[in-house]
């Protein structure tokens, strides 16, 4: 696993074994910057299930002005510390042992961010508590865009059959919303594709919660 551009491109980054964290592979990784890679220079990041920090941590690479970790396990925040230093980073990062709901909680009212990464547990619910929490806290900057990973059972893109599934708002509420309708209508899709497994989607908060959060 490694930084793939900008400042620290190159840069081997530690992980932990076993399955205490996902890492997002290299060419989702890729795939997934490429839809924001216009979307980085200065911007606040707030990486949510940071595991190794590698999505924040490449954003800053790329230009981001600054970046908050957020783990609940102390020891996946230390691999965060020793790959920020790794990456010359450490002084663009803010990195904190805490649960992701109650640190969206915690910071509603009083902080903001320009990009969310949101690459919890697949077999959890976190995703849409997150959502949900976050569309209600206001700690999103105007025009914040989330970046949402999760698990999907579509396993090609060969046909139009499967391009046509894969977009479905059908199949975006479930996996991304966990089924809830009113936490979805308060976001816009702006974009979602499927590699592998993994489906990647990209959120702003709809035109009149922005407004209200702005």
């Amino acid at each position: 696993m490694r930084i793939i551009t900008g400042t620290a491109r190159g840069t081997k980054l530690v992980t932990l074994e076993g399955e205490a964290t996902r890492p997002t592979i290299d060419k989702v990784k890729e795939a997934l910057f490429s839809m924001i890679q216009f979307d980085l220079e200065g911007r606040t990041i707030l990486d949510l299930f940071a595991g190794s920090g590698q999505l924040g941590l490449e954003a800053l690479s790329r230009g981001a002005a600054k970046a908050t970790f957020i783990d609940e396990s102390r020891q996946t925040v230390d691999v965060i510390i020793d790959n920020a230093k790794k990456t010359h980073l450490f002084e663009k990062c803010r990195i904190s042992t805490s649960g992701a709901i109650p640190f969206l909680k915690s910071a509603a009212g009083r902080e903001k961010y320009d990009i969310v990464f949101l690459d919890p547990p697949y077999d959890s619910d976190l995703l849409a508590q997150s959502l949900k929490q976050m569309s209600d806290g206001g700690i999103l900057a105007p025009g914040a865009i989330i970046v949402c990973e999760c698990d999907t059972d579509i396993v090609s893109r060969r046909s139009k059959v499967k391009k046509d599934e894969e977009a479905s708002a059908e199949r975006v509420l479930e996996e991304v919303f966990g089924g809830d309708e009113d936490t979805m209508a308060k976001y816009t899709l702006e974009r979602t594709a499927v590699y592998g497994r993994t489906r990647i989607t990209l959120l702003t908060l709809a035109e009149n919660e922005d407004e209200e959060n702005g």
